[in-house]
C-alpha cells in the first residue's frame, strides 16, 4: 500500500505540473490563480498520504493508527474532489484526472483492507467511536 500511495504522489506531481500555469512547483501556493492553489493542495495532500501510513506502521498507540487512517480517507477524498475542481476550472486532459481517480480508487480498495488490519480486523466503528477522539 505504501508503494501505491507512493504512485498517488508521483502521478499528482506530473499532473499537477502538467495543469499548473506557474511551472515553479515549490511556489504553487503563492499564485493567485485557482488552477495553481488546486495543484498545490493536490500534491501536499498526496505526500501527507505515505506519511501518515508510515506514522501509523511505526505507531503502537490504537488510537494514532486510527486517526492517521482517517486523515488519509479524508486525503484520498480531497483528492477525488481537487480533480472535480480542475475539470471546473478548465482543464480539457481530462483523461489524465480521470487516470488519477482510477489511481485513487485502487488505493481506497488496499487502504481498507490495510485499516482493517490496524484493528485487527474488526472495522465494524472505525471513525463513529468517540473514545479514539474522532
Amino acid at each position: 500500500m505504501y508503494r501505491k500511495a507512493l504512485d498517488l504522489c508521483r502521478m499528482s506531481r506530473e499532473i499537477a505540473a502538467y495543469v499548473s500555469h506557474n511551472k515553479d512547483l515549490l511556489k504553487l501556493y503563492q499564485s493567485n490563480s485557482h488552477r495553481d492553489i488546486i495543484a498545490d493542495s493536490l500534491i501536499t495532500d498526496a505526500i501527507l498520504i505515505p506519511q501518515k501510513i508510515a506514522q501509523a506502521e511505526h505507531s503502537e498507540s490504537l488510537s494514532v493508527r486510527m486517526k492517521s487512517a482517517k486523515f488519509i480517507n479524508i486525503m484520498t477524498r480531497n483528492i477525488l474532489s481537487y480533480c472535480n475542481g480542475l475539470e471546473k476550472d478548465g482543464v480539457k486532459e481530462k483523461e489524465y484526472l480521470n487516470l488519477l481517480r482510477t489511481e485513487i480508487k485502487s488505493f481506497r480498495k488496499s487502504f481498507k483492507a490495510w485499516r482493517r488490519s490496524l484493528r485487527g480486523g474488526n472495522d465494524t466503528t472505525f471513525g463513529l467511536n468517540d473514545s479514539y477522539g474522532f
